[in-house]
């Protein structure tokens, strides 16, 4: 893709530091470095030491200068990096000496946008930068590295060849009813078919992984006053985060934590204690506690296994709507202060496990049962993933689960070809051989500006 304008943007953090860089992109970029320095630019690849001068031939900075000529660049185009000092004043000074030469501020995400549409990079790819740059974690890296390389369009790239595959001997019995064989009902397309279903299943199992390192869990921790749920965050934190006291209703508002266990990225919120009071400002911090409750991906309901309270009623006069069990664990709390052994079971269907906050007993075990409960088992091959990556995966079984039912119950080639097609162009949009140029804006412009 051939572009008119240069773009140019800070590359780097805001703040301080000791170096500062800007990017120039695009047909001018050259040719604005060669009057930013007064000097030919080294040749490509190659850094060398330059001023920079602004346009009373004044020296605005000193630095760094790299060249990197088409296509062999980021972008796939012409591409100019300038290495000045960190300060925030000379970088903006900097960018604009560029931007009166001719370049044009870059938008959010453009660069990456211009090297996905030059094909330099899929649509995947182009995700794990941001990805990478956001991670969390350290697996989180890793994933997000792995789909940076292409390990994640690999993937699907074989199941896309695999549909293709399909879809070509669905045409040709289509195009050719006169042969002797009925090529719908030979049973290879349906063999095919399920092919295509199981690596498409299998694709999921490793994306919702990636899924989870990417965006985490958003865990609550929920129950009556004094049952411990401060203690809890405290104990999961690792350190003093929530204040702990034997008054009833210490915690008045909602406070958050993000930490990581077992490699999974969890924001875990503390809420108010649930139970009925006159007081205002109580009363906003339960509403506030019900809120975050219903929009939980993991519910912790804590209770006092000293008391004769049934955790499941407290949920069902709270709870704006039924917790399933995806989403809930019930958690016995001080179990250190009773008679009864420590456990790790379910009640009335409900996974449920007994604890000590202030002592630690259980707390390696709860870990273990919070990441297992949300089928969270990273392997060395797992690859960063996003929601929108398991909702084109997800339409494409949908569209196959059609097909499936075209072709078993009715022999209507005609629509399992059109099923075909439609679960092709879904999965084509995970690496973006098929989307929509909104979708496109949505994804590059939540990218950081420079990048």
């Amino acid at each position: 893709m051939k572009t008119l304008t240069t773009i140019a943007a800070i590359a780097t953090p805001p703040g301080k530091g000791g170096v500062g860089v800007i990017r120039l992109s695009g047909p001018k970029a050259y040719l604005i470095a060669e009057q930013l320095t007064q000097k030919p630019l080294p040749k490509q690849r190659m850094a060398a030491f330059r001023q920079f001068f602004d346009h009373q031939q004044r020296v605005l900075d000193e630095g760094l200068i790299i060249c990197f000529a088409t296509p062999a660049s980021f972008t796939g185009e012409d591409v100019v990096e300038i290495q000045g000092h960190g300060g925030p004043v000379i970088q903006n000074t900097l960018l604009e000496r560029v931007l009166e030469l001719g370049a044009t501020a870059a938008k959010a995400g453009e660069f990456s946008l211009r090297a996905f549409e030059n094909n330099k990079l899929d649509l995947v790819q182009a995700e794990a930068i941001a990805d990478l740059i956001d991670a969390t974690s350290q697996a989180a890296a890793r994933s997000a590295v792995r789909s940076l390389q292409g390990d994640f369009s690999k993937r699907i790239q074989t199941v896309l060849e695999q549909l293709i595959h399909l879809r070509l001997h669905v045409e040709a019995a289509i195009d050719f009813p006169e042969e002797e064989i009925d090529f719908l009902a030979d049973g290879k397309i349906l063999n095919l078919l399920k092919g295509v279903q199981n690596a498409i299943s299998s694709v999921q199992k490793t994306a919702r992984q990636g899924q989870l390192l990417r965006e985490g869990l958003q865990v609550v921790i929920a129950g009556k006053p004094n049952a411990g749920k401060s203690s809890l965050l405290n104990a999961l934190a690792g350190n003093e985060r929530a204040i702990v006291t034997d008054i009833a209703g210490t915690t008045r508002d909602t406070l958050h934590e993000k930490i990581t266990l077992n490699g999974l990225p969890i924001t875990l919120t503390d809420t108010a204690g649930l139970r009925e009071t006159v007081d205002i400002v109580e009363k906003e911090g339960i509403r506030r506690a019900i809120k975050e409750i219903n929009q939980a991906d993991l519910l912790l309901l804590v209770y006092d296994l000293n008391t004769d309270d049934d955790p499941l009623l407290l949920a069902q006069h709270y709870f704006l709507d039924d917790q399933a069990p995806a989403r809930l664990i019930l958690i016995g709390n001080k179990c250190d202060l009773t008679t009864d052994a420590f456990h790790v079971g379910s009640y009335e269907g409900y996974r449920h496990i007994s604890v000590s906050a202030t002592e630690g007993l259980g707390m390696e075990q709860l870990i273990n049962t919070i990441t297992d409960h949300v089928g969270f088992q990273p392997e060395e091959d797992t690859f960063i993933a996003r929601t929108r990556h398991l909702d084109a995966m997800r339409r494409t079984q949908e569209h196959l689960v059609d097909a499936h039912e075209q072709l078993t119950d009715y022999q209507a080639g005609e629509l399992v070809a059109e099923s075909l097609r439609l679960a092709q162009n879904s999965l084509s949009e995970i690496t973006g051989d098929f989307t929509a140029d909104d979708l496109l804006g949505k994804i590059f412009g939540s990218f950081c500006i420079g990048k």
